[in-house]
């Protein structure tokens, strides 16, 4: 590794005094400098891009040229003469001014290269061409050689530190809701242009009296050809694994017209490759936001989908089957269709290791060592239809109604150290109808009203089995709980059972107007409401060994084993804004008042809470220049539980984690600030991102956790102890002509107050991580990419302190080889150290070499390999609120397969 990193800086320093600097001032003729002047630079040989630059708001440039080279220069601005000449460099730098005149005859105007970036207003667009190096195969490869642009961990897009939450190909959607669809599928051969909105609104009308600063979206913009035309791919593929054949199949459609769009992305695989996960599917959104979101209510509904062991991408075996079409249809300019369909099925084999050390050692609590495998399957669909009716500049009304359904099923076989051997099942067929209706109306050029409507239905029913060992005529580390929980214990094997059933129904509604003073200032009122209701049914039962059903009685809790539980919830707000101007000032004060009640029923009582709360909330973006700015926030949020907490009968997360709700929980009440800082330099080749976050918790819902044994039985509590956490998060990225350095970094502290065996337990959690790397973006050479992660994870749960540390750094290469071949390979290695125990290490190496005729040509050939160091297992350390675990989960050996790729 040391020699690779000595390669690396080596290779930087050569190609850094390699290069001369060209600068200068671009002016008009009456000497104005001028801001965002283009300057290209085209090698005079092969008339290629060498170099490019945009002037900054004083008219300089600057960028790097080849010593001893011959060029072509390009200076260009809006309405002026194009201005062009051959430029000799040696190996002196050169300081040079252009001057340029206004334009006259149209005819005139000359054809120059086409700018890599050009910034007009808040949109961003970059040509693809000229970032491409030729190894790129998909739309994630082309954003990645973009400055301000890259694909973070989870496989979404980030511009200047910001998720993209919406992407579109010749503006009509692209399954709404998720970038990495599009990202990992569309084929890189037909984007022509990328361009990032900046301040985006789905709604023109509501553009400049709403803050936008936070939505990003892209729009992919297709190569002339592309239209009235199917492209796209298929890829078939198999190959050989220690124990199984390996196959694959990946037709990847397209078809785009200005009426109607047809997208279709198939997978059919063994080798693990995902083009969604099941958690990027339940996350899937749809393009779906509470009207809410912004009014200072937030209320958990909860989440009872299947706690899977191990996530798609770390598991023995896996058979991933994937089938999603997107369409848009357009009958006339007023009115559009669209919607898309996702249907994924996924069968899993993982297998994991774990030791797990749990908080305070004085209150006798035994370490424990758990073996796990578990075999997955999960059936999810999705369908989603939209309508958008736009008849003139003053009225837009848009419906979109989104279904989901899934089946999902886990066998677990666990083997405790503490406890023995269990088999577990666990089932869950939830599904949910989400339905949305927005209208806009612009009265006159003053007064707009906004109508925002969404109503969800959601119906889960979790079911949960474990078989565990007994010995009726001996002691067993489970008797005791067993015994609590008023089972039968004269039997050899426990059969414990619980059906859940949670139906939800939310409406989240409002009606905003919005006084549009002067061009400075407005002024927002906002009506709303959030009403929901949920109904939480469950039963503990145990089979007998004749088969006969017994529903037990607990010894604690009152004996509750059941629930039947009505919880309802309402919010009925008002609201007040005033946003202006004021120079680079834009500041938005206002409050919202809510009357607020909830009242939960069950075991023939009801309990309620009404209370009025007033909810300030404070905004003002500094914009520095225009591509610089500085965003402060603070507001106050409610939060609110969901009904699983506030239901008093026993519920059984696991065999080892049992809870019981309190019904008078409170609300819990946050302070939270915000800096945001961002700045996107095309002079200087700088992108700064960097965000600050504080909140402070009061009343915070927390665990009364009591442990008998590594059993847990919870119940939950308003904390006086006010929670804390601390976020700060950093990108720089600096262009030094072909190489591109980088850095990130993140720093967080929580602190969590709970009690435990009835003592009190502070846990503080402090992590940060460096990246650095360096990357270069050759059109011929081969290009690197070098990063290394550094990272420190402390926690302090009281009398135990834990600390690991991670070294973590990767090299992927790849490399266009006569214009035919293409090799890509991907190496990173991790090491882990908590400081007392011996440090532990994994590696992994993938790799792939392809061959086509040339960047046109319809086949393309690859063999690929993966994990070929073969590898069994991966480690983790982590910890959370009442243990700290380090964990070895197995994942599948070297894969050799050989494919070919199709292009339309």
């Amino acid at each position: 590794m040391k020699k690779r990193i000595c390669f690396l800086l080596l290779m930087f320093v050569h190609f850094s005094f390699g290069q001369v600097k060209l600068e200068g001032v671009v002016k008009d003729s009456l000497n104005n400098p001028l801001e965002l002047a283009n300057v290209v630079v085209l090698d005079q040989k092969t008339s290629s891009l060498e170099s490019y630059a945009i002037t900054d708001q004083k008219g300089n440039y600057k960028l790097e040229l080849g010593k001893n080279g011959t060029y072509s220069v390009q200076v260009s601005y809006v309405g002026m003469k194009t201005f062009e000449e051959v430029l000799n460099t040696t190996d002196s730098d050169i300081k040079k001014d252009y001057i340029l005149v206004f334009e006259n005859q149209l005819d005139d105007i000359e054809v120059v290269y086409e700018m890599p970036v050009v910034i007009r207003g808040d949109t961003l667009t970059y040509n693809a061409d000229s970032f491409n190096t030729g190894t790129e195969r998909k739309l994630g490869d082309v954003l990645e050689n973009l400055p301000g642009v890259q694909i973070n961990e989870n496989g979404q897009i980030e511009v200047e530190g910001k998720v993209v939450n919406k992407l579109m190909v010749n503006g009509k959607d692209f399954f709404d809701g998720d970038t990495k669809l599009g990202t990992k599928n569309i084929p890189s051969n037909a984007v022509d242009k990328i361009q990032v909105l900046r301040n985006y609104s789905e709604v023109g009308q509501l553009s400049s009296v709403r803050n936008n600063q936070d939505n990003i979206a892209i729009n992919i913009k297709l190569k002339e050809g592309k239209e009235n035309f199917w492209f796209g791919d298929i890829t078939t593929g198999g190959g050989a694994s220690p124990d199984k054949a390996l196959y694959l199949l990946q037709p990847k459609l397209f078809y785009y017209n200005p009426k109607y769009t047809i997208n279709f992305i198939g997978d059919l695989n063994n080798t693990g490759e995902l083009a969604l996960t099941r958690r990027d599917i339940r996350g899937f959104g749809g393009g779906f936001r509470a009207p809410s979101n912004t009014s200072g209510t937030s209320i958990n509904l909860g989440d009872n989908s299947l706690n899977f062991l191990t996530n798609q991408a770390n598991a023995l075996e896996i058979e991933n089957k994937l089938a999603t079409a997107n369409f848009s249809y357009a009958p006339s300019k007023a009115l559009d269709f669209s919607g898309f369909v996702i249907y994924n099925s996924s069968r899993i084999l993982s297998k994991e290791s774990s030791f797990i050390q749990y908080t305070n050692p004085e209150l006798g609590i035994p370490d424990e060592a758990i073996e796990q495998a578990n075999n997955e399957r999960s059936n999810q669909g999705l369908v989603k239809l939209s309508t958008s009716y736009k008849p003139n500049a003053n009225n837009q009304m848009e419906y979109d109604i989104l279904g989901r359904i899934s089946n999902d099923r886990q066998n677990q076989n666990v083997f405790s150290s503490v406890l023995g051997s269990t088999k577990q099942l666990e089932e869950v067929r939830p599904y949910s109808i989400n339905q949305n209706i927005n209208y806009y109306y612009t009265l006159d050029e003053n007064s707009i009203f906004a109508f925002e409507a969404q109503h969800l239905y959601k119906n889960e029913n979790p079911f949960y089995n474990a078989l565990l060992i007994n010995d009726p005529s001996g002691t067993d580390a489970f008797d005791t709980t067993a015994e609590a929980l008023g089972l039968d214990t004269s039997l050899n094997t426990y059969d414990l059972n619980q059906n859940r059933r949670i139906i939800s129904n939310q409406l989240d509604a409002k009606l905003d107007y919005y006084y549009i003073i002067n061009q400075k200032s407005n002024l927002n009122v906002t009506s709303g409401t959030i009403f929901s209701r949920q109904d939480f049914n469950s039963n503990i039962f145990q089979f007998l060994d004749d088969g006969t059903l017994f529903e037990p009685t607990p010894t604690f809790n009152d004996g509750r084993a059941k629930n039947d539980t009505k919880y309802i919830f309402s919010d009925i707000y008002l609201a007040f804004h005033y946003r202006f101007k004021s120079g680079k000032f834009t500041v938005t004060p206002g409050f919202s008042i809510h009357s607020y009640g909830n009242k939960n029923s069950q075991f023939g009582e009801t309990f309620k809470n009404n209370f009025v709360r007033v909810l300030p909330d404070f905004e003002t973006r500094i914009q520095f220049k225009k591509s610089e700015s500085l965003t402060i926030r603070y507001d106050i949020k409610n939060q609110f539980t969901d009904v699983t907490r506030l239901a008093q009968g026993l519920v059984i997360n696991n065999f080892n984690n049992i809870q019981f709700g309190e019904p008078d929980l409170q609300n819990a009440l946050s302070h939270n600030i915000s800096l945001l800082y961002s700045s996107f330099n095309l002079f200087n080749y700088t992108n700064v991102f960097a965000r600050a976050a504080y909140s402070s918790n009061i009343d915070q819902i927390r665990g009364l956790t009591d442990f008998e044994n590594v059993i847990r039985t919870s119940t939950f509590f308003n904390s006086n102890f006010a929670d804390e956490n601390v976020n700060v998060v950093g990108q720089a990225q600096r262009t030094f002509g072909k190489i591109v350095a980088s850095l990130n970094g993140n720093f967080n502290y929580s602190k969590i107050n709970q009690f435990v065996e009835g003592q009190q337990s502070v846990n503080e959690g402090y992590t940060q991580s460096y990246t650095p790397g360096i990357r270069t973006n050759f059109k011929i050479a081969p290009n690197f990419n070098f990063r290394y992660r550094y990272s420190i994870t402390e926690n302090n749960q009281g009398t135990r302190k834990t600390k690991f540390i991670t070294n973590a750094p990767s090299i992927s290469f790849d490399a266009y080889i006569l214009k035919k071949v293409t090799l890509k390979s991907n190496y990173s290695y991790t090491n882990q150290n908590d400081g007392v125990n011996e440090s532990q290490s994994f590696q992994n190496w993938d790799a792939s070499i392809s061959y086509r005729k040339d960047r046109d040509a319809k086949w393309e050939f690859e063999l690929k390999a993966t994990n070929i160091l073969n590898i069994d297992s991966q480690i983790r350390n982590s910890a959370n609120a009442v243990s700290v675990f380090s964990s070895e989960t197995f994942i599948q050996p070297r894969f050799l397969t050989f494919r070919f790729t199709y292009t339309l």
